[in-house]
């Protein structure tokens, strides 16, 4: 071989080893530039009805339940977290263990929650959904598994309106008087027939009764959702009337309030008919209705 043959050659060889270069670091500027899944890549924009609220680091002061007891064998829910067989770096990291659940969301403008606790219920969820869509806003619902078991095209309809599912327990016991592996399976199994209904699991949970402990905290941790209570009970379990929830509600209105209603459990005609009042006097004082972003 000639000598310019030879420098032609390895010429060659440094020109590829340049452009793969060149090409591998591109990739991973590229790679750098994605933002995680789920989460904004940059700062949050303004609020509005589609405009979610994002979660601070850590909850607001509240009460938490006693311990309960001792637990069992762990379920195959339990060993195959959300997360497992999800691409490098596509997996969302659990949040840490709360002591307290979040009473309220953080203030951003005249922003408000409004939460729907024990369905989905055919009597009385689709007249809650058609206001919401009536004025185009997103509210949270979170269902008992039992309800969504035999109801999963309502919560799909839920769902394809754009509103947060939350998970409230499977038969809605008071878990502070459950064993852990109780509040395992109560969870679990509401957890898992969301996910097979809508094809996402629960990122939120509210325990009945309002009653949390150490456990229910750190086993919803483990299933990758956070604890939400509410600042303001519209009582409407009580059936009081429909003025006087209206009433409640407008009383309690505030920037990072989040309301409790219900949307089955008993006769919640006064609710349904409730938030049709409520709902647009809110949005006439310029509070905004807005569901939380994780």
């Amino acid at each position: 071989m000639k000598k310019d043959q030879m420098i032609l050659g390895r010429r060659g060889v440094l020109r590829l080893a340049a452009c793969l270069g060149v090409a591998v670091t591109a990739r991973l500027l590229t790679a750098g530039e994605a933002g995680t899944p789920g989460r904004p890549a940059g700062p949050p924009p303004a609020a509005g009805p589609d405009v979610p609220v994002p979660v601070p680091d850590m909850p607001p002061q509240g009460a938490a339940g006693p311990p309960a007891g001792v637990g069992l064998r762990p379920s195959a829910y339990r060993l195959q977290p959300m997360t497992e067989g999800a691409p490098s770096g596509l997996g969302r990291p659990l949040p840490p263990v709360r002591r307290k659940p979040f009473l309220e969301l953080p203030e951003l403008g005249h922003t408000m929650v409004l939460t729907f606790d024990d369905g989905p219920d055919p009597a009385y969820t689709p007249g809650i959904l058609r206001t919401l869509r009536d004025h185009d806003v997103r509210a949270m619902f979170f269902v008992c598994g039992e309800m969504v078991d035999v109801h999963r095209d309502l919560l799909r309809e839920i769902a394809d309106d754009g509103h947060v599912i939350g998970n409230h327990s499977w038969s809605h016991p008071q878990m502070t008087k459950l064993t852990r592996s109780g509040i395992r399976g109560e969870l679990e199994r509401t957890s898992e027939v969301v996910e097979e209904t809508v094809g996402a699991a629960p990122l939120w949970y509210r325990a009945p009764y309002g009653a949390w402990n150490r456990h229910s905290f750190e086993l919803g941790a483990e299933m990758g959702m956070e604890p939400l209570a509410w600042t303001v009970d519209s009582l409407d379990w009580t059936t009081p009337g429909t003025r006087t929830i209206v009433r409640r509600v407008l009383d309690g209105a505030g920037p990072g309030v989040v309301i409790l209603s219900h949307d089955a459990g008993g006769d919640r005609s006064q609710s349904v008919t409730a938030l049709r009042r409520y709902l647009p006097r809110l949005l006439d004082e310029g509070y905004r209705i807005a569901v939380p972003h994780r």
